[in-house]
């Protein structure tokens, strides 16, 4: 088992996890978790694209020497966590 896939394999079982998404910077789900429909994975990509790009605009109209690199979002019952990739 790959590295990629020892860590997906934790987090999937991490108490409280209910899923994650692994898109591309085009939004593409490349991963997601087995309970997770691909319908449901592919809004979340969309969304967390979206919201990524406004984001680092902000947080680089603060400073162009920063970028996004780690959003975490609190919701009702639900957290999301967002790694922007490079």
């Amino acid at each position: 088992m790959s590295e990629v896939e020892e860590t997906l394999e934790r987090i999937k079982n991490h108490k409280g996890v209910e899923g994650y998404v692994i898109a591309d910077r085009n939004g593409t789900v490349l991963r997601r978790h087995p309970q997770m429909q691909l319908a449901d994975a592919e809004r979340y990509a969309t969304y967390m694209k979206e919201l990524t790009t406004k984001a680092r605009g902000v947080v680089r109209d603060l400073n162009p020497k920063n970028d996004l690199q780690f959003m975490r979002i609190r919701i009702k019952r639900v957290e999301l966590l967002v790694a922007h990739g490079a």
